[in-house]
């Protein structure tokens, strides 16, 4: 009775080989990946918004509200010493990228990339040679950092030296001595001050996220995302972005839970998507386009490279640029103050 409600499907079978059948086609030219803290996991890094991973252990002397504070903006500028000793806790200084971050390299030398999208600070993107037009980092970064009192830039290497040593890092300016919080600067849109963009509970994003979502969702064709439980909005809000024929495809350990409900989550979601919102429906009858692929992000996109025939191009590329890093951090003088 309602057959004339189902929509025809737009790919063969709702798998990673209708995924890879669909690019082969040649139908496909403007992917964009959304990431998340699981697809850094195997490089070491732990999901530090997530109370479970244990680098909020032992925080007893900040006297935290909740584990969770020391990602608010309003708790930093009172106690920012609680941010920075977790910060030095994650820090990973082997770490490389994953073969997922390879794998969205690999769809920008294939030139099917419009724009990878990530919620991690941790700058994998970079190392694995993807060039920056191709990345937004939704939630700020950790290369840069610049005081909150004067603005002055400072270097990644200062500030990673500083948070080693258990310090938190401040201004170098003479008779500054702010705090230097990581990231670019970016006016608030709230409050007309200038801020810096790692994104805290209670900071705006990036003004680079917000200015591409109408070119790059409008002209995405395939929607891939990895690694990421989709709970932080309005980043989450994302999915909802690309067209009704879109095909979305979801990597992770676990389903996504349902959004939340209430006036901010309606709002937050509307500042990124409108009254666009189409759950995923991998599970109904009535699914046109959505796939979930549960298990490990690597594992995944290994399949889906080595159904696409690109399996060992993208292992040569993480064996090679990996070797590169190695060596160039062998070679690099100390980083003092």
């Amino acid at each position: 009775m309602l057959n004339w409600f189902k929509r025809t499907a737009v790919l063969d079978s709702f798998d990673l080989e209708g995924v890879a059948n669909l690019i082969k086609s040649g139908k496909v030219k403007n992917i964009i990946t959304l990431s998340g803290a699981g697809i850094s996991t195997a490089a070491g890094i732990p999901d530090f918004r997530s109370p479970s991973c244990g680098i909020y252990d032992n925080l007893e002397e900040f006297n935290l509200p909740y584990p969770m504070a020391v990602f608010s903006i309003d708790y930093f500028q009172t106690n920012p010493a609680a941010f920075f000793e977790v910060a030095r806790r994650m820090y990973q200084p082997d770490a490389r990228p994953t073969l997922t971050h390879y794998f969205v390299r690999l769809l920008h030398e294939k030139q099917l990339l419009r724009r990878h999208y990530t919620q991690n600070c941790d700058n994998l993107e970079r190392l694995s040679g993807l060039p920056e037009k191709k990345f937004i980092e939704a939630h700020g970064t950790f290369n840069t950092g610049h005081c909150i009192s004067c603005h002055k830039e400072h270097t990644f290497a200062y500030m990673k030296d500083e948070i080693m040593r258990k310090n938190v890092p401040k201004c170098m300016k003479l008779k500054c001595g702010g705090v230097v919080k990581p990231g670019t600067l970016q006016t608030s849109i709230t409050h007309s001050l200038l801020y810096s963009d790692v994104v805290f509970f209670g900071e705006n994003m990036p003004r680079r996220f917000y200015s591409s979502l109408n070119a790059d969702f409008s002209a995405c064709d395939l929607l891939i995302v990895m690694g990421t439980s989709l709970q932080v909005l309005p980043f989450a809000a994302l999915i909802y972005r690309v067209g009704n024929n879109v095909p979305r495809v979801y990597l992770n350990r676990e389903c996504a839970p349902d959004s939340e409900t209430g006036f901010i989550p309606f709002f937050m979601r509307f500042m990124v998507a409108g009254f666009r919102r189409s759950r995923f429906r991998w599970n109904e009858a009535n699914n046109w386009r959505d796939v979930f692929v549960q298990g490990n992000c690597d594992e995944s996109v290994l399949k889906l490279a080595d159904l696409l025939g690109w399996k060992d191009e993208l292992l040569a590329m993480k064996n090679t640029t990996d070797a590169h890093l190695s060596a160039t951090e062998t070679d690099a003088p100390s980083s003092g103050r």
